[in-house]
């Protein structure tokens, strides 16, 4: 055959094709499977948005369902860009994608966001953090998976994923790689609206009794590190998680304020939310000038005095009742629980009866409740010392402080506007401490305080709902040398 017939051959295959593709109706648009580098443009009529896949799933919910399933033959796709990355190790077989560039959204419109559910690992290397995708949901499920809307494949009862033979025809990159902006936003104000999007939170610490710890790297952690943040504005807390299969696992949490950026998300039991990082470079805690509360110190004294100025074992107290007379001060400023007594020969007995705060399961957000001593005159006698007893039933979350205040006027409108001193010396049960026995304080001195004073036992609850644990409080004695 002449050239000049191949090239005959050619130009009417070449005809034949284009006039193929000429005779297909738009309705029956079809994608083809892409290779690396080739863009896409999905037409607007088969793109559907998250507020329909979020709403699909809640009718399904509501009708009984499990999940939403998608017909294979329904040809609807969404755009999003990916806010995760697997690079660092902190996010597996999973990709997050929000529909915003800016997180913000408007009101009509919010930044929404789904997990995408792939049995892949390495999906950084292909769908890098920005990359704007399409997914085809045809033939997909829409559930939920650790608490969070996920898409991938499954049944009426629960969503799977999506295999490694398919997901690059349903998760279709562009070119596009865009500028993410988080959305900034206070802890208190986040909302299941918010979950699987990028945020970021300002004037954000570690909590001071976790300084020094690794993010995922301690005997505790076991698949994954959780490390509580508070607000230096609004005091409110959020629980970091980070991976024990992750490349900064090992890494010291820095210990100064600032800000953090992460996915939120529910932890892998649906307990309580977590932020997720996708590395270190998220957590830019660079000032120095932490809001911690003021720390006050004598040390420990050597000696109990025989004198006592206040003692309280709460056995006149009533069982599953807020703790009052003898003086104290049960003040609850914030949710509905207060310090109650209790009684229990359990594997965590109290000692006959005791006090305890439990906020887990309240329902409320946030629990934050102070058990006040009455006026304490340490001007009229000499040696005096502060002694009790811990325990906890899994603190989780929550912890306890013992402060004190030389200016409280005794009323509870003015307790959180009073000047309140750490007493650092007081040894406080740990998380990380058995749960079953009960902790001494240590002989904490107050001799070299003057004045009149409040010794305050604070609980604060992490606002996790039935992550929140229990601390338990007794035998509270301040004493002196007669």
């Amino acid at each position: 055959m002449n050239k000049i017939n191949k090239t005959k051959n050619v130009l009417s295959i070449m005809l034949l094709v284009l006039f193929a593709f000429s005779c297909v109706n738009d309705d029956n648009y079809g994608i083809p499977n892409l290779k690396e580098g080739e863009s896409v443009v999905i037409p607007e009529n088969k793109i559907t948005t998250f507020r329909a896949i979020h709403n699909r799933y809640e009718q399904a919910v509501n009708n009984g369902n499990g999940t939403a399933m998608i017909d294979a033959d329904e040809d609807i796709y969404i755009e999003g860009y990916v806010v995760s990355s697997d690079a660092a190790g902190n996010f597996f077989e999973e990709l997050i994608i929000q529909n915003k560039v800016d997180g913000k959204g408007t009101n009509s419109d919010p930044g929404l966001g789904l997990k995408v559910d792939i049995n892949v690992s390495s999906l950084s290397g292909t769908y890098e953090f920005g990359r704007k995708v399409y997914v085809k949901l045809s033939g997909l499920t829409i559930g939920e998976s650790s608490g969070v809307i996920t898409v991938g494949k499954g049944n009426s009862a629960q969503v799977g994923q999506i295999q490694a033979a398919e997901y690059r025809d349903v998760i279709i990159k562009t070119e596009e790689v865009a500028t993410i902006i988080p959305k900034l936003v206070s802890p208190q104000d986040l909302s299941e609206a918010d979950e699987n999007t990028l945020v970021q939170l300002s004037n954000m610490q570690l909590n001071r009794f976790e300084l020094g710890t690794t993010y995922a790297g301690e005997s505790i952690d076991e698949f994954d590190g959780f490390r509580r943040f508070e607000s230096c504005d609004m005091g409110v807390s959020i629980i970091m998680q980070t991976s024990t299969f992750s490349d900064f696992k090992s890494v010291i949490v820095p210990q100064g304020k600032g800000t953090v950026t992460g996915v939120f998300s529910r932890d892998f039991r649906d307990n309580f939310n977590v932020l997720i990082v996708n590395s270190t470079t998220d957590v830019v805690l660079d000032d120095n000038e932490r809001c911690d509360p003021l720390e006050f110190s004598c040390g420990l004294a050597n000696t109990t005095g025989t004198g006592n100025l206040f003692y309280e074992d709460f056995e006149s107290q009533k069982n599953n009742k807020v703790v009052v007379g003898n003086g104290w001060t049960n003040y609850i400023e914030d949710g509905s629980k207060g310090w109650e007594a209790y009684s229990s020969s359990s594997s965590n007995a109290s000692l006959g009866r005791s006090a305890r705060f439990k906020s887990s399961s309240s329902g409320d957000a946030s629990n934050i409740g102070w058990l006040i001593t009455p006026a304490i005159n340490l001007d009229e006698q000499d040696g005096e010392t502060l002694r009790f007893k811990t325990s906890n039933s899994l603190a989780d979350s929550s912890f306890m402080e013992v402060l004190y205040s030389l200016d409280w006027d005794g009323t509870e409108a003015n307790v959180t506007s009073a000047t309140w001193s750490i007493l650092s010396d007081a040894y406080v049960v740990k998380d990380s401490d058995s749960f079953a026995p009960w902790f001494n304080s240590g002989n904490v001195d107050l001799s070299c305080l003057s004045g009149t004073i409040h010794i305050a036992f604070k609980y604060t609850g992490s606002g996790q709902g039935t992550f929140d644990g229990v601390y338990e409080l007794d035998e509270v004695s301040v004493d002196y040398v007669e």
